[in-house]
């Protein structure tokens, strides 16, 4: 349940976007539309982000953004428009050249995606398993180098003490912590996050949040989060896009939203 706001925002598109880079864009859609047999899920969105900016996508359940970040990572296929990740089109890639793609793009799932049996170091060493030419069998099993990038990287999320413990007995948040690390391990230019912390309590979520942000900043990739939490948004993203019913009903710097507007947004669907 939402807070009360005592004055809703207009939900017209605020046209005011972040300043981009013209020589440095990570991801560019153009008129997309997605649909599921007679849904409409996406209608018509036009999206430009920037090299190294860190957006945050919210909205209601339902609203498309699992469906955007699908759409981006070549899961899905649009029905309408074009669309431009990393300077390739992932809607017209073949197999291997979308592999390639995906290779660049890393991945948060919200469920975390981990091999609960596996050690935090053995799941973050799986994210090497797209730069080796054979499926790999315990650490010692893989070289020298990718075994330092994971102890730095489980380092970097604060479990270098946890690194040989099975992720089964591992909390939510340090789970995703791995999960974050074990996307490290792929350089990726771009990260997708799909309701990274929907399932954290209040605190794991906002070190998670801030880790995700921490590493974006340091690293220099581009990072589209989708997220529920308006607090968490507004504090870790440099913009901020909201859907509502497939269409952008918000595009602004972070510092130029406000709560009310984005809470706006999840009111009136509830209404619509």
């Amino acid at each position: 349940m939402t807070a009360p706001v005592t004055q809703k925002a207009p939900l017209m598109p605020d046209k005011t976007t972040a300043p981009m880079d013209t020589g440095a864009v990570s991801v560019a859609l153009s008129d997309v539309s997605m649909r599921f047999g007679d849904k409409a899920v996406l209608k018509g969105v036009d999206l430009e982000v920037a090299a190294g900016q860190f957006v945050a996508l919210v909205g209601p359940s339902g609203a498309g953004k699992s469906t955007l970040l699908r759409l981006i990572n070549g899961s899905h296929r649009p029905t309408g428009g074009s669309l431009s990740v990393l300077g390739v089109n992932p809607a017209t890639c073949g197999r291997r050249a979308l592999q390639r793609l995906r290779a660049r793009v890393g991945f948060v799932f919200q469920q975390f995606g981990l091999v609960g049996r596996l050690s935090a170091m053995e799941n973050v060493l799986m994210g090497a398993l797209g730069s080796l030419r054979m499926p790999r069998y315990g650490i010692s099993s893989y070289p020298k180098e990718l075994r330092e990038r994971a102890v730095a990287n489980l380092e970097r999320v604060g479990l270098l003490d946890e690194r040989y413990q099975r992720c089964d007995t591992l909390s939510g948040g340090q789970q995703q912590r791995v999960a974050i690390a074990r996307t490290l391990m792929q350089e990726a230019e771009l990260v997708l996050a799909d309701e990274p912390v929907a399932s954290l309590d209040p605190n794991a979520s906002v070190s998670v949040l801030q880790t995700l942000k921490k590493l974006s900043s340091e690293d220099g990739f581009t990072m589209i989060c989708s997220l529920h939490q308006v607090e968490l948004a507004l504090a870790v993203s440099d913009r901020v896009v909201a859907v509502r019913q497939g269409s952008f009903v918000h595009d602004a710097l972070t510092s130029e939203t406000t709560e009310e507007q984005i809470r706006a947004v999840y009111e009136q669907q509830g209404s619509a």
